[in-house]
């Protein structure tokens, strides 16, 4: 049982774990961020474009419902409703684009911070003398070189 114990303490306190519910918590902070941009700011422009038309109610009737004389639905008939699965898929590609965006948005800031200084490696000591070496034998060995008519020292 104390074998079992420390495994699980293991696993709860492994690092992953931690991450993974951290990132749960901010996951479900930012959907409320997000959720109130896309309801109170982004669809009611939209909705005052679509003014009229409402989405929720659009429906394919197979069959119409039957009623009774007082007007009782003796048989409801076959309705396929389709509008709310477009109102759900409108607000998908909404809260999609949006996030789209807000990341783009979100990772231009980070590249602009990021350190923008020189990132060149300096040459190795090893490499300049090598560099220096060739160099000067390409130079002793040029006839048109000064140095080339020198006696090797």
């Amino acid at each position: 049982m104390a074998g079992f114990i420390a495994e699980f303490k293991k696993f709860a306190v492994k690092g992953n774990m931690i991450d993974l519910a951290i990132g749960v918590v901010i996951g479900a902070a930012f959907n409320k961020i997000v959720d109130v941009l896309v309801k109170q700011i982004i669809t009611p422009p939209l909705g005052y474009l679509t003014t009229g038309i409402e989405l929720a109610d659009l429906a394919w009737v197979i069959r119409r419902p039957e009623l009774d004389a007082e007007g009782e639905v003796i048989d409801p008939g076959v309705v396929i409703g389709y509008g709310l699965f477009l109102e759900a898929m409108i607000d998908f590609l909404i809260v999609a684009f949006t996030l789209f965006i807000i990341i783009r948005l979100i990772n231009s800031l980070r590249d602009r911070a990021e350190d923008t200084g020189d990132k060149t490696v300096p040459t190795p000591k090893d490499i300049q003398l090598l560099t220096e070496i060739r160099d000067e034998m390409k130079r002793m060995n040029d006839p048109a070189s000064p140095a080339s008519t020198q006696p090797p020292v």
